[in-house]
Formats: C-alpha cells, structure tokens, sequence
C-alpha cells in the first residue's frame, strides 16, 4: 500500500516562466494584502528559483518597510501631510516592480530596507 504523504514531500519545481510567474505575482499580490500576500509568497516560494527568491524578498521587504515608513511619518508633525503620499509610492512601485520581473530584470525597491536578506 502506497503512503499517500509522498504527495506532500515533493518539492515544488520551478521552470523560469513559473518563476518569472510568481515574481510578478508576489508584486502584485502585494497591492490589496500589503505585507501578509509577500509574507505568504515569501514562505511559499522562497528557495524554489534565483529570480523567484529575489522578488519574494524584495516584495517582503518592501512591505515591511512600507509599514515602518507610515508608522514614522504618523508619529512626526510634518509626516501627517506626508503620509498621504505613501498609498500613491506604494501602487506606483508595486506595478513598476512587476512590470519589471515580467521583463526577467532583478528589480530592487528605492527607500527599501533589507530586512530579509
């Protein structure tokens, strides 16, 4: 009798189109769920490719500094009006990185800490 559970143990592999695939998914995702999609695809798909490793990381890290970011600007007076401006930064560089990885390019986030390395 076979064990149904070498069905789990099976590593996901990746061909590059997947891979480019979930890097621009992990961007995308990253609009409507902020930092829990990229968290998700982080532990999903982390080591399963170069490329696709590098925009899960990228992705994470920008969420996690994206938070950090609104969190810094709504403690400082001058933030207040600033921080009306990160939801903006956030779409706009959310698309550029997965217009990018659809273009096979290792996209890097501006203002980005790298929490994840």
């Amino acid at each position: 009798m076979s064990d149904n559970n070498d069905v789990y143990a099976k590593p996901i592999n990746l061909n590059p189109d997947n891979e480019r695939t979930v890097a621009i998914l992990s961007h995308i995702v990253g609009i409507p769920f902020e930092f829990f999609g990229p968290l998700v695809a982080y532990l999903i798909f982390n080591g399963k490719g170069p490329f696709v490793t590098h925009h899960v990381k990228e992705s994470l890290n920008f969420g996690i500094t994206m938070i950090l970011w609104v969190v810094i600007l709504c403690v400082s007076i001058v933030g207040l009006i600033v921080v009306l401006l990160v939801p903006a930064f956030y779409l706009i560089f959310r698309i550029v990185a997965a217009v990018q990885a659809s273009q096979g390019v290792f996209y890097k986030y501006p203002l980005t800490f790298r929490f994840i390395k």
